[in-house]
């Protein structure tokens, strides 16, 4: 059974999605690909306790902290390749970043396109730090939830090491 709960961010609503005690998705409510793949999915409006931790997890974060998310149980879903990439992008240490072709060569992977669409199609925002990559020279690109955002994101992981937008 999927469940689902709002969630008010100081950047925007965002919706947090459950699958028994897994979290599936937290998804900022006008992002691109929101809720990809659960279209037509039944979901009850139920705050469990794996989405009680989201949300305290995600005030904590929101607070400037950098929350563990270790008691976080996730079940993402994408193929075989998004799971490596999200997998890979779990690993960049909070203020931290790296570029879109950086990842492509530690993935082994030669098109960083490909490292771009689905680092774009991640479902997990901000416990998955996509916003953490960069396109090349520190370039501020391909955020799914708005480059506003991610240039917030990393201002307050307490990162400037990128070019903004203009």
């Amino acid at each position: 059974m999927l469940t689902k709960s709002r969630y008010q961010s100081p950047l925007g609503a965002m919706t947090l999605l459950a699958d028994n005690e897994k979290l599936v998705g937290i998804y900022f409510e006008d992002q691109k690909y929101f809720m990809a793949g659960f279209d037509g999915k039944e979901i009850a409006e139920q705050e469990t306790e794996v989405l009680r931790r989201t949300i305290f997890w995600l005030d904590e974060y929101f607070a400037g902290k950098n929350p563990d998310h270790v008691h976080l149980s996730t079940a993402p879903k994408g193929t075989d390749f998004q799971k490596k990439v999200w997998a890979a992008l779990a690993n960049i240490p909070y203020g931290q970043t790296i570029t879109y072709g950086d990842l492509a060569k530690q993935l082994d992977c030669k098109s960083a396109q490909a490292i771009g669409s689905a680092v774009g199609k991640n479902p997990l925002s901000i416990l998955v730090p996509c916003h953490r990559v960069l396109g090349a020279g520190g370039k501020l690109v391909g955020y799914a939830g708005g480059l506003d955002r991610k240039q917030i994101l990393l201002t307050l992981e307490g990162n400037d090491d990128f070019l903004r937008i203009s």
